[in-house]
């Protein structure tokens, strides 16, 4: 039976190679469509963790687990299994260097581990996000080192995850699915895979086109949201709230979009991504001068934010040095648990090295987290009227449903808020 034919009958054997915010949201989708899935993961931990039908990530939930283990799924740090995986898609972290450049490591290593398990009859996709051309050059030669023909006994594909943690609206089997084949037979076989698990499947030309479109969406994003953070900036300095002029600018039908700003971007994709282009670009003699520049702009609001924070507190006769700060959300986002490349957590390092004691509440972190760049030894704290106001400042940064923002306001010496949370109030800090 070839491989269509296991993936029509649902016999085949998917195999995810890393678990993690990308992974276990695809994994969890296939096998709620019948599918035969394993986990792969280099993190023993992790895969215990999955084994005993618990959720790693904040907004999934242990039935979740429990319920995709009792549909077969199992998790494994032995890659060796990949050899019985009729299908291996890899959704690893595609992070930068410290020279801001791409860093592939997680992808190669994982080729390195399932190189010798590569065998005929089997498709091999990439989610995660990297330059055009990546699939082609770095991939690809795995499979001819095998001995494999592609496009003929083993499939080449490029799939960009589209995960948004915390989106309600949304979850991986709504959201259309972007896939490009090395060959068309390579296309043909992924529109059977996705199609399985993915409502809508939507076709490019090949894998540097899809590759392409994921970077396009999140460069996007980086771009418009650095207009916002912009805006911001040029709104304050002429005592106007931003929000407001968002929002009614919003009700404009045709020809705009609401962006809005923030103390920062994080996550894994916006900060990260649009880097891939601009590292790919030089090699073309092309100088993405528009990226560049909204990076620069993301990357600046963490000190916008501090220094709007030193100013509050001058007026208010209190120095930044030795001066007591609670940081109010730490995640990246709203109602997640996810800490990648937070402007919270640059918000605080600045702080701490202008010699503020800092703290944080976060009802999603109750444990500042191991991080390869940021170390803080600090617990959320508990929140209430008399522990908020034993702060000289407290910082609005992530606008979690779960605090309590009328005890916030009430009970703040100084409030400086990121978010628009508390627009048109004068007693509060905009920045």
């Amino acid at each position: 039976m070839d491989l269509i034919d296991k993936l029509s009958s649902k016999t085949a054997r998917i195999g995810i190679l890393g678990l993690g915010y990308v992974g276990i949201p695809l994994a969890l989708t296939a096998a709620r469509a019948g599918l035969n899935v394993i986990g792969f993961d280099v993190i023993q931990s992790r895969v215990d963790q999955l084994n005993g039908g618990k959720s790693p990530i904040r907004h999934i939930a242990d039935s979740d687990i429990a319920a995709m283990k009792d549909a077969g799924f199992d998790a494994t740090t032995d890659f060796s299994r990949a050899l019985d995986c009729d299908a291996l898609i890899i959704c690893v972290p595609t992070p930068l260097n410290e020279y801001r450049e791409p860093d592939l490591s997680f992808v190669i290593s994982t080729m390195d581990m399932i190189a010798p398990y590569l065998r005929k009859g089997q498709l091999l996709s990439l989610e995660s996000t990297t330059w055009p051309g990546t699939t082609k050059e770095i991939l690809l030669p795995y499979a001819e080192k095998a001995g494999l023909k592609v496009g003929q006994d083993f499939y080449l594909v490029y799939s960009p995850e589209r995960e948004d943690p915390g989106n309600l609206n949304f979850e991986t089997q709504t959201i259309p699915k972007v896939a490009g084949g090395h060959t068309p037979a390579c296309l043909k076989a992924a529109e059977a895979l996705y199609g399985i698990f993915i409502d809508n499947v939507v076709t490019v030309s090949s894998t540097e086109a899809a590759e392409m479109v994921k970077l396009l969406e999140n460069i996007h994003r980086s771009i418009n949201i650095g207009l916002a953070n912009e805006m911001k900036i040029v709104a304050d300095a002429m005592g106007l709230d931003i929000f407001e002029v968002i929002d009614a600018a919003k009700t404009k039908p045709f020809g705009f979009t609401a962006y809005y700003p923030g103390p920062g971007i994080g996550g894994h994709c916006i900060p990260i991504d649009p880097f891939y282009l601009t590292w790919k670009a030089r090699e073309y003699g092309v100088h993405t001068r528009f990226i560049e520049l909204a990076g620069e702009i993301n990357a600046s609001m963490p000190q916008y934010v501090v220094d709007k924070t030193v100013r509050a507190l001058n007026e208010a006769g209190k120095s930044l040095k030795n001066a007591k700060i609670l940081a109010l959300g730490i995640a990246y986002k709203r109602d997640v648990d996810d800490m990648r490349e937070s402007p919270s957590v640059f918000v605080m390092e600045l702080l701490r090295e202008w010699g503020a004691e800092v703290a944080y509440s976060d009802p999603n972190v109750p444990v500042f987290p191991e991080m390869r760049e940021h170390k803080f030894d600090l617990s959320s704290v508990d929140l209430s009227p008399d522990v908020i106001s034993s702060y000289d400042a407290v910082i609005l940064l992530t606008d979690h449903t779960g605090f309590d923002y009328d005890m916030i306001h009430e009970s703040s010496q100084l409030l400086v808020d990121t978010r628009g949370k508390f627009r048109g109030d004068i007693s509060v800090i905009r920045a």
